[in-house]
């Protein structure tokens, strides 16, 4: 049997049917790419397999000589721990069998007895082979390499969890599941605070790994380099596919070609049918052959319709600005509590300019957006935004968990002018139906509250877009479609990414942080 195994199972959500009689399956070595848009089910699935969800039907079995672990990037991390601290919690099996042996070395320092002295020297030759055959005394380094390698060293191993940000206290919780080893890894977005050099290391150690993972990520590049089989949540069903994304997609799209054909052909046929049978059915002389046309056609396996999936339509509204030059920048030093995390920067930004801010995660890409747009203060320098631009900044991180409304509530509450049918109109362009704005936006995905704060930026004329990773938790469509969007823009774009591609395909100047 496999390591986990969902069989014949349906799941709802609210009033939504999220899976319908399907099934998953992981096997022992497999890296699975989990994939699907935005709403498709994957977290739910995610739930499911860690025991946070019980199935609505179906039969779910888990063995239970695997141990499963989760990269949750939304957990909440409390205590006074530090970085390192955190990250031995990790081997907290052999720091305690290390406790047990200094108390059996204590022990031994004072027992007279030869019996219990041999009991207690057996004990203590047991402890220290099991600290030394799991590499216990190499905790320190294997550290190290680990928070190297995710970049977390860049903010020091001696800094408190609490005080971090939210794509650095990601990292951490990565690197900590890394160094636990479980049998299985379900990572959920693992890239999403990682820059480039840090998702090559992420993927050596993946490809290097015998470990089972599952793997949700729109980084297709990423699972192109990682996976070796594909599950796809589409129209209620998982379908699994052998190869990587691409390969897998370009199999995806073939079946869905020929089941649009297989389906039009049935379709023309039961038409056929249907029209002979109601021509034929009352004349005495052909009501036989109707009649058994019409049970052929009670008998005929109805082929299901194509799913039609909802693809957002972003469209960026332009406020005229006539100047050239849109940002000026002169040895600015951003950071906290007067403390900079970067050499003064100096640049200029002209109206048009598709401008990329790139750098290792942590070196202080955001702190410089949000100095830029004055959310923090400066350190010092000077930062000038001309006269007459108009900002729209998107915001990294998801921060909606204190909301308790819904989406149609949150856009109305940004922009009371607007009356209920064209907040609707707004939210449905960006992906999002009648059904998500009935739910409390925590209840929606990463994904989809990714698009309403997409949403607040589409109904707001501007000439300067500030995007802080807009390409994080949004499915293959979205990220084409926000690409697509930025090239229609008629003013500038400011945008840091973590993706590559995205990078290339969209700027025309970067700026490395990596190089002052």
């Amino acid at each position: 049997m496999g390591i986990i195994e969902i069989n014949n199972f349906s799941q709802d959500f609210g009033d939504k049917t999220l899976f319908e009689d399907t099934s998953f399956v992981l096997n022992p070595n497999e890296k699975i790419g989990l994939t699907g848009v935005n709403g498709a089910g994957k977290s739910t699935l995610l739930k499911i397999i860690m025991g946070e969800v019980l199935l609505d039907k179906g039969t779910f079995y888990k063995n239970p000589r695997y141990r499963v672990e989760y990269l949750d990037q939304h957990a909440e991390v409390k205590g006074e721990d530090t970085i390192k601290e955190y990250l031995c919690g990790a081997f907290k099996v052999l720091f305690d069998a290390e406790k047990k042996l200094n108390e059996v070395n204590d022990q031994l320092a004072s027992e007279t007895n030869p019996g219990k002295l041999e009991m207690l020297l057996n004990k203590s030759g047991d402890l220290f082979e099991y600290l030394t055959s799991n590499n216990f005394y190499s905790i320190d380094s294997e550290i190290e390499k680990v928070a190297a390698g995710l970049g977390i060293t860049a903010f020091g191993l001696n800094t408190q969890v609490k005080t971090l940000s939210g794509g650095q206290r990601a990292k951490v919780m990565l690197a900590k599941l890394l160094l636990e080893s479980p049998d299985v890894m379900v990572l959920d977005e693992p890239t999403n605070f990682l820059d480039v050099n840090h998702i090559e290391w992420l993927t050596k150690f993946i490809n290097a790994s015998d470990k089972a993972f599952i793997i949700v990520s729109h980084d297709t590049q990423f699972l192109n380099n990682v996976v070796t089989h594909i599950c796809d949540v589409d129209n209620n069903k998982i379908n699994k596919y052998v190869g990587n994304y691409d390969k897998c997609m370009a199999t995806k799209e073939a079946k869905r070609i020929q089941h649009e054909k297989n389906y039009e052909q049935q379709q023309r046929e039961i038409k056929k049918m249907e029209d002979y049978i109601a021509r034929n059915k009352a004349r005495a002389a052909t009501a036989g052959m109707a009649h058994s046309r019409e049970k052929m056609l009670n008998r005929m396996e109805v082929i299901t319709p194509p799913s039609e999936q909802i693809k957002p339509t972003f469209s960026f509204k332009y406020k005229e600005f006539a100047g050239n030059l849109v940002l000026k920048v002169e040895k600015l030093s951003v950071g906290y509590n007067g403390k900079p995390l970067l050499k003064p920067i100096s640049f200029e930004v002209e109206n048009g300019d598709r401008v990329a801010i790139t750098g290792f995660n942590g070196i202080g890409k955001s702190t410089l957006l949000k100095t830029i747009i004055g959310a923090i203060p400066k350190i010092d320098g000077t930062s000038t935004i001309s006269r007459n631009i108009v900002v729209g900044y998107y915001e990294q991180e998801n921060d909606f968990h204190l909301f308790e409304g819904t989406p149609l509530n949150y856009v109305c509450q940004q922009f009371p002018k607007l009356n209920e049918k064209d907040v609707r109109t707004a939210l449905s362009k960006c992906g999002l139906n009648s059904v998500h704005c009935r739910k409390q936006i925590k209840q929606l995905s990463g994904g989809e509250q990714s698009k309403i704060k997409i949403c607040t930026l589409v109904l707001k004329p501007c000439n300067l877009l500030i995007l802080d990773e807009p390409t994080n938790h949004l499915d293959v469509f979205a990220i084409d479609r926000l690409q697509q969007a930025i090239a229609e823009f008629k003013g500038t774009v400011i945008f840091v990414s973590h993706s590559k591609q995205f990078v290339k395909d969209v700027a025309t100047k970067v700026i490395n942080l990596e190089n002052l």
